[in-house]
């Protein structure tokens, strides 16, 4: 399956992306096809440096079936050549880890709706209740039979 993806480069704490095409079995910043335009993060978002694109042939290879990644379709989306992609929900990764574990403790939702919730059938437990005792296990009465062979040789 084609993919297109970010290929890094750069040096260290210095990333530089390549916008690549290539198998999606290849390493990431391995063999491609096709080097289709550059991405520099550290660059402010108003620079026209920052991206680099090769319109007609991005459109060329979506025409063939690649599939872009969640970042490049961001990039494509803001630069109008595939319609911009949802944005995903995940509100606890905005949060500091500790202050997660706050508020997991602090608000406790579970016992909400299990007292919104309707009542259920009686438990297993309840059957068991009303049901006749068992006879004492066999194991006490061997436990005790070594005590009362020892008592009578004393």
């Amino acid at each position: 399956m084609l993919k297109l993806r970010l290929s890094m480069g750069g040096t260290k704490k210095r990333p530089v992306y390549k916008i690549v095409v290539a198998d999606s079995r290849f390493a990431r910043d391995g063999r491609f096809i096709e080097k289709l335009g550059f991405f520099n993060p550290l660059l402010p978002k108003e620079k026209k440096e920052r991206i680099g694109l090769q319109t007609d042939r991005i459109k060329y290879w979506l025409n063939q079936g690649a599939q872009p990644t969640v970042r490049v379709a961001r990039i494509l989306g803001e630069n109008q050549l595939i319609s911009m992609p949802e944005k995903g929900n995940n509100p606890l990764k905005a949060i500091p880890k500790k202050d997660r574990k706050k508020e997991a403790k602090e608000a406790p939702k579970v016992e909400d709706k299990k007292a919104d919730a309707p009542k259920e059938a009686p438990k297993v437990e309840d059957k068991k209740a009303d049901a006749p005792k068992e006879a004492p296990k066999v194991e006490d009465k061997k436990a005790d039979a070594p005590k009362a062979k020892a008592k009578e040789k004393n």
